[in-house]
């Protein structure tokens, strides 16, 4: 896992230009599981996480819920029985910012906490 996770999102205000496609392929590598997606002409990148029941799903959105507060940057979260579908972007310019890849490896690592705790 690439160093993101232990980053802190920045402050991001409206009228920052959104990464290039160029810059999005070099942050792409860091959070291998997520895809890229464009809604609406915006680029986001989303990953499903998958949980043997709802319960642990909606304790995964918690986890992520309670991250975002944190780092004052939020995702759009679906949860569903056995899934979790988080979302990143950036609203204010319309596309993705390094703090949206900084909270995508934040949610693996918080995943990948919550599976070793199940484990044990």
């Amino acid at each position: 896992m690439s160093s993101l996770h232990i980053m802190r999102c920045t402050a991001c205000r409206g009228g920052e230009p959104p990464l290039t496609r160029g810059e999005i392929e070099e942050y792409l590598p860091q959070v291998p599981d997520w895809n890229l997606e464009k809604h609406n002409g915006t680029y986001r990148i989303e990953r499903s996480f998958r949980f043997p029941d709802f319960a642990q799903a909606l304790e995964y959105t918690n986890k992520i819920g309670a991250l975002a507060e944190k780092e004052g940057h939020h995702p759009s979260l679906l949860t569903e029985w056995g899934r979790v579908t988080v979302t990143w972007w950036t609203h204010k310019i319309r596309g993705l910012h390094r703090n949206d890849f900084i909270m995508a490896a934040k949610s693996e690592r918080a995943y990948r906490e919550l599976q070793l705790v199940e484990q044990n």
